[in-house]
């Protein structure tokens, strides 16, 4: 009778018990959260406590004014998110004008996010195939990531507006990915040429043995071992897509993205404080979108993350 009630009393305490899996993200959730409130009370304690012309080092200011003007409330600036964006009759909603802009950029960094997870990925075979590839490659892929985008991006402007292939015509907009692109292939390449060599040696030595090719051992060991590896570097790239997009904008003047409107609001700044955070916290609803994207994505690999490298 006692073996009895205790197997009936299992399911009920199986049943409060939350799945692990459960518990970790709603873990991970909760300090998103306290995350995000920390930050806005370091933000107001700063405003309330530091000084009123900012901390002044030698001659470098390095942390900014507390007014108004520089750094407006929290309650402020999410207020004149639902505010309309100028006076003018009939103009959108704060928040609706900056999730359109943010809508533009993230297509495009989605386009730049294919090509350069692709250009990574494809470099990431070569220096695996070949490694002789890989030493006369991998150094000027880290080099690559020194140009600054500032400079980079006119540069890609111009070029791309001389591409005439007969009825073809380029856009301002592919100049923008390209620089997305750019961004998104480094960690790709990086991570996916890790994840290639990963497999141990015996596993390979027992691939040999049974005498298969190079592209079945890549397709059956080789890129499922990879996939801790690639995840990782698969967020990062959207992210830095986001980034190259955002900055892209500014410099080579494409109208209608986030970036232009962060420029366009902060010339607004001196009569409009709080509308100028707003574009600001677009990108970085933006790159979270992007980055938590491809996390969900991740999902169709969980037979094979059963632990993800953080390097």
């Amino acid at each position: 009778m006692m073996q009895a009630a205790t197997v009936a009393r299992a399911p009920s305490r199986r049943t409060r018990t939350a799945p692990p899996a459960s518990r970790a993200r709603a873990r991970a959730w909760g300090f998103g959260a306290l995350g995000l409130a920390a930050l806005a009370a370091l933000w107001e304690l700063y405003k309330l406590l530091g000084p009123a012309d900012g901390l002044v080092i030698g001659e470098v200011r390095v942390l900014p004014r507390t007014s108004d003007l520089a750094m407006p409330h929290i309650w402020e600036t999410a207020g004149r998110l639902f505010e309309p964006v100028t006076r003018a009759e009939g103009a959108r909603v704060l928040w609706l004008e900056v999730a359109i802009a943010a809508s533009l950029t993230l297509g495009i960094a989605a386009a730049g996010w294919i090509v350069g997870v692709t250009v990574g990925l494809l470099l990431a075979l070569v220096m695996q195939r070949w490694r002789l590839a890989e030493s006369a490659a991998l150094p000027w892929i880290i080099l690559s990531q020194t140009v600054p985008l500032i400079a980079f991006a006119p540069v890609v402007k111009s070029w791309g507006s001389r591409i005439e292939i007969g009825a073809f015509e380029w856009q301002d907009w592919m100049s923008v990915a390209v620089i997305a692109s750019y961004l998104a292939f480094f960690p790709v390449a990086v991570g996916a040429l890790k994840g290639f060599q990963s497999p141990d040696r015996l596993h390979l030595e027992l691939m040999r043995s049974y005498s298969v090719g190079w592209w079945q051992t890549m397709r059956y060991l080789r890129i499922p071992a990879a996939v801790p590896y690639l995840l990782p570097a698969l967020r990062l790239a959207a992210a830095n897509a986001v980034v190259g997009a955002v900055v892209a904008e500014v410099s080579t003047g494409l109208q209608g993205g986030i970036g232009r409107l962060v420029i366009q609001y902060a010339g607004q700044a001196s009569g409009d404080p709080a509308k100028a955070w707003a574009p600001i916290l677009g990108a970085i609803a933006l790159g979270l979108i992007a980055a938590g994207s491809v996390a969900l994505m991740g999902a169709l690999a969980r037979n094979y993350r059963r632990t993800e490298d953080a390097s």
